[in-house]
């Protein structure tokens, strides 16, 4: 079994301000921990150089005002987008690479290069809509991928899965009337977390209705309230979507020491979703599977224990011993979401069978 972990140095080179949430160092302590463990040595885990998305990829999700807009504010080295979403000369470049990033797993899956794939590229790009971008966000990387798998391959459906702490409010308004991508989130309930959007309500529109599933959690929801809604929401709908394809978007900024969330999943818990997303490719779309990094800042504590997770299930090893340093101490406090599971059941209910 062998796993593309799709990387390159140059996605060190965008950066926000040193002390930004979303930084280079991100990547470089994952790194430094796959090599530690000695992923980086095995075969079964093959790095694969991406190549940056093309004006068409990139077309195909977002408007040509927005792409020249971001292509002139980096040219000129600096600006904004939103107070938390800088722009630098570099920024331009580095996230046509975290686009092209995805397009290189799907490319790399779909030919049996190799057997599923990780995107360890910044920036991320689930906040960022066809014309617009925010939340550390600049090009949306998970629609230029599957725009791209379904325009080259034959590939119908797409199940995407964000599991991200912060809701993906460009992902779903890009596939909102799409019943060729099915999106389902589950994230830190948006009265209590940015963008403050997620809505159980909000299904979908046009053809697209029933295909857009909310799961809005409350703070502190554990590995038990996530394994939850896989077993009773997520696998369910998988099941009878029958996806061609499946695709996580990882944010691991649902681990219990991120800085500028409030949830408690554990590295384990990270493991054990990504054991049921792996189940749900291999029983509905052929092994054919792709994650690609989101969010996540818990820098030391957090991040590279659940990103050594997630690779690690995917590439079959055994994971029960992976945790975070014995330092950080997980919640006792476990929220009750029944009430959660409930009315997403009842909105969901019709569509599918709950």
């Amino acid at each position: 079994m062998t796993v593309g972990l799709v990387y390159d140095e140059a996605y060190l080179q965008h950066e926000h301000t040193p002390t930004h949430p979303e930084r280079k160092e991100r990547l470089q302590y994952t790194m430094d921990q796959l090599y530690e463990e000695g992923l980086l040595d095995d075969p079964a885990v093959r790095v694969l150089h991406p190549d940056e998305a093309t004006d068409t990829q990139l077309s195909r999700v977002h408007t040509d005002d927005y792409l020249e807009r971001l292509r002139s504010m980096s040219a000129s080295g600096s600006g904004k987008l939103s107070r938390d979403t800088h722009i630098s000369a570099n920024t331009w470049n580095t996230a046509k690479l975290a686009a092209g990033g995805v397009v290189t797993a799907m490319d790399a899956v779909v030919t049996g290069e190799t057997d599923s794939a990780f995107v360890m590229a910044r920036p991320g790009g689930h906040h960022a809509s066809a014309d617009d971008g925010h939340g550390f966000c600049y090009l949306n990387n998970t629609a230029v991928g599957i725009r791209h798998l379904q325009s080259k391959y034959d590939v119908e459906n797409v199940l995407l899965w964000d599991w991200d702490a912060h809701h993906g409010d460009g992902t779903e308004s890009l596939f909102y009337d799409d019943p060729s991508v099915l999106v389902m989130s589950t994230h830190q309930d948006g009265r209590t977390l940015f963008p403050g959007t997620g809505d159980i309500d909000d299904v979908g529109e046009a053809a697209g209705e029933g295909y857009n599933v909310n799961v809005p959690l409350p703070p502190k929801t554990s590995d038990e309230g996530y394994l939850r809604v896989v077993e009773e929401i997520f696998e369910p709908i998988a099941e009878q979507y029958d996806p061609d394809f499946v695709f996580i978007e990882a944010g691991q900024d649902n681990h219990f020491t991120d800085p500028i969330t409030d949830l408690g999943v554990t590295a384990q818990g990270y493991t054990r979703l990504m054991e049921h997303a792996k189940d749900a490719a291999n029983e509905l779309a052929g092994g054919d599977l792709v994650a690609s990094l989101a969010g996540g800042y818990g820098i030391e504590g957090g991040l590279p224990y659940t990103n050594l997770g997630v690779i690690a299930t995917m590439a079959g090893y055994d994971t029960s011993g992976i945790h975070e340093p014995d330092v950080y101490e997980p919640p006792t406090f476990n929220p009750n979401i029944q009430d959660v599971l409930e009315r997403v059941k009842r909105v969901q209910s019709a569509y599918w069978s709950l």
